[in-house]
């Protein structure tokens, strides 16, 4: 009686695991992919992207305070043209990174493609 629950076990482990395959395929998962860990090649690109980011939102910020710096400098109207070329800095810093991550431009290719069925409609 034994052998007959072993085997009983075994054919239904058998049919979970194609029951599952099954439901992974139709929800479109790649069990394969998801078993690699937290190393896999997409979390290397998400740390390359997420440094880009940072680093073109930074150098922003930079180059405004140093442009800020130099026209003080030249005029002699000490902190204006900074604390105004630092504010341009963050503000571009901010539509940098929007740009490079994909809200900014998603945002106009709906817009597109709403006037382009508006269009088709009439």
């Amino acid at each position: 009686m034994a052998n007959r629950n072993s085997g009983d076990q075994s054919a239904s482990g058998k049919d979970l695991d194609q029951r599952l395959a099954d439901m992974n395929k139709r929800l479109g998962r790649d069990v394969q992919q998801e078993a690699k860990g937290p190393n896999s090649a997409s979390d290397r690109n998400g740390f390359g992207n997420a440094f880009k980011l940072s680093s073109e939102f930074i150098s922003a910020i930079l180059v405004g305070a140093i442009l800020g710096y130099g026209i003080d400098w030249l005029v002699g109207t000490k902190p204006w043209a900074m604390i105004l070329f630092l504010l341009l800095g963050f503000v571009a810093g901010v539509l940098n990174v929007l740009r490079a991550s994909g809200e900014l431009s998603g945002s106009y290719d709906l817009k597109a493609n709403d006037q382009k069925s508006a269009e088709d409609k009439e």
